[in-house]
């Protein structure tokens, strides 16, 4: 029956505007309170309109998200556990400077990831602390199960959040799992950087709302939600950030130092997560 109502809602979904697919947290849970203390919550100001999306802690200095997650204004929330409540842990910084990837392209979402330069440090203790990157050119092997976390919408029926933080288990895919999905763009997906994560005969699956957060696997951040299918059909596709290791350190580096950086980035259009 459940199969028969996807097949069904297939079309529908592939008819869904751009921008309503990506970051919601699908058949998961409650996360244990402050067990991820490097996850980032931002509120994000573009124009007259405000949305969310999720990040993480990279360094005292520097939170790692999409570059579609980029604005006129970035505020960040650490340390949080629910975000509808003013927790003793919680720490608001806002961005200095945003630094998208300057081959990101809006209309294939390749090289989605940007470092946001906090206005000042962070306070480090155990609800924020940082979570490592992996090393460059690092590879993830089909069937490792990773987790993804967030507060966005926790089903694709109604535009109801989670106040709580929630998160799911995910299994990465073959590249092929992402060039065979329904409402996929293949031509889009690119496997030097981009990661295939979530089975598609289950429901558990990243989607709108919380784009920019990690993709862990074996305590390591390889992944940032990026986009997928518009209905939050599995699978769906995150930056692979092993590929980005030197740009990320490079960018660190100069920023901390005053550098001009060069930023900016490829603009045509993409529907995200």
């Amino acid at each position: 029956m459940l199969r028969m109502l996807i097949l069904i809602l297939v079309p529908v979904a592939c008819l869904l505007p751009p921008g309503t697919g990506a970051g919601e947290i699908i058949c998961g849970h409650e996360a244990k309170p402050h067990s991820r203390p490097y996850m980032a919550y931002l509120e994000i100001r573009q124009g007259n309109k405000r949305y969310t999306c999720g990040g993480f802690l990279v360094s005292k200095n520097f939170v790692l998200t999409a570059a579609h997650c980029n604005g006129d204004s970035i505020t960040v929330l650490l340390g949080a556990h629910n975000i509808n409540k003013q927790e003793q842990s919680q720490q608001w910084i806002r961005v200095c400077r945003p630094i998208p990837h300057w081959k990101y392209n809006r209309e294939t979402l390749n090289n989605d990831i940007m470092l946001l330069q906090l206005e000042r440090a962070v306070a480090l203790n155990r609800n924020i602390s940082v979570i490592p990157l992996p090393p460059s050119g690092q590879k993830v092997r089909p069937g490792t199960v990773c987790s993804v976390a967030g507060w966005g919408r926790t089903n694709s029926w109604n535009n109801e959040t989670s106040p709580t933080l929630q998160e799911v288990d995910l299994k990465v895919q073959d590249n092929e799992a992402c060039w065979n999905v329904p409402c996929l763009r293949p031509s889009y997906y690119n496997p030097l950087t981009m990661i295939c994560a979530g089975d598609r005969h289950r429901c558990q699956n990243s989607f709108q709302g919380d784009s920019g957060g990690p993709l862990v696997c074996e305590g390591k951040a390889q992944g940032i939600v990026s986009w997928g299918s518009p209905f939050g059909i599995p699978p769906s596709v995150y930056t692979r950030v092993a590929t980005f290791i030197p740009w990320i350190h490079e960018m660190m580096k100069r920023s901390q130092s005053g550098d001009h950086l060069g930023i900016g980035g490829q603009t045509s259009g993409v529907a995200q997560l």
